[in-house]
């Protein structure tokens, strides 16, 4: 994707295939039999952009995201970040992945140490690389809570004292606290109530706009991913079927499993649609009634 483009991407996956093996298959005599969860997927992403990796359940994408910020290994092809082959790294080398590259996962409560306060949450990116927190731990996480709309206040609190919505700003805050140039979102709105996501969207694209970082958005809900992306992946069985600008794939789809996807997709009646533009509308201009 994009490759026409002629800029180096921060991120390129290239040809990437992960093989799992499957339990009790093998024997003294029989090779074990393998599961191919991801099959041939390529793609760029660009600073300031936003790529959805889209798909049901099982169609690779989650192990796709792991592939390509390297918590899995590749069985084969290549990851190039900024251009350097990391598909391999180790030592010095994967340490600088992690501080370019970082997830905010689906569950930020089994993400999130529940014996750590926010404060030592937050700043244990920098620690495990032997990097000073600037200012201070205590400062910087405070900085870091108002930057996503917590209050900063509460560093000294532990995750099980916030709610679903809460405890993943606080992943959020977390993964910025090394500045990442490429952040990875694995399904990071789903369990959330739908006013939560919409809120975490609109933080995710207010960061991205200050920060400029690239993101590969990993989900299942097409509305949401409209809400967000730049441009979208549609995957099913461990392959991309489909690639393309947000608004192309979802307005004019070629492949007839991203048809299926979007037609899947529930629809507001255009009549309800124009009533809530009008009184948003109105809302806004201080002409709503109270009932």
């Amino acid at each position: 994707m994009n490759r026409e483009s002629g800029r180096t991407p921060l991120l390129r996956a290239v040809d990437l295939r992960k093989d799992f093996p499957v339990a009790g298959s093998g024997g003294l005599l029989r090779r074990p039999r393998t599961f191919t969860a991801v099959d041939g997927v390529s793609f760029d992403l660009h600073a300031g952009e936003t790529l959805a990796l889209v798909g049901e359940s099982g169609s690779g994408k989650s192990t796709t995201a792991r592939l390509a910020s390297r918590l899995v290994d590749v069985t084969s092809g290549t990851v190039l970040l900024d251009g350097t082959d990391v598909t391999r790294a180790t030592g010095q080398q994967l340490a600088r992945v992690r501080r370019t590259v970082q997830v905010v996962f689906q569950d930020p409560f089994s993400s999130l140490n529940p014996r750590h306060t926010v404060e030592r949450i937050v700043t244990a990116p920098l620690r495990y690389q032997g990097r000073a927190v600037p200012g201070g731990a205590r400062a910087f996480t405070r900085g870091l809570m108002e930057r996503v709309g917590l209050n900063p206040d509460h560093s000294e609190r532990y995750p099980s004292q916030f709610s679903g919505g809460q405890a993943q700003r606080i992943g959020i805050a977390r993964a910025l606290a090394v500045r990442p140039r490429v952040l990875v979102c694995d399904e990071a709105v789903s369990a959330l109530d739908v006013s939560v996501q919409a809120q975490i969207i609109d933080l995710l694209r207010s960061l991205q706009a200050e920060e400029g970082f690239a993101c590969l958005f990993i989900a299942h809900d097409l509305a949401v991913v409209r809400q967000i992306a730049t441009s979208v992946a549609v995957m099913t069985q461990g392959r991309i079927v489909e690639a393309g600008a947000r608004d192309d794939v979802f307005d004019r789809p070629q492949d007839d499993y991203t048809t299926s996807l979007l037609r899947a997709v529930p629809r507001i009646p255009a009549e309800w649609d124009a009533e809530r533009r009008e009184r948003a509308a109105q809302r806004a201009a201080g002409t709503v009634g109270t009932r």
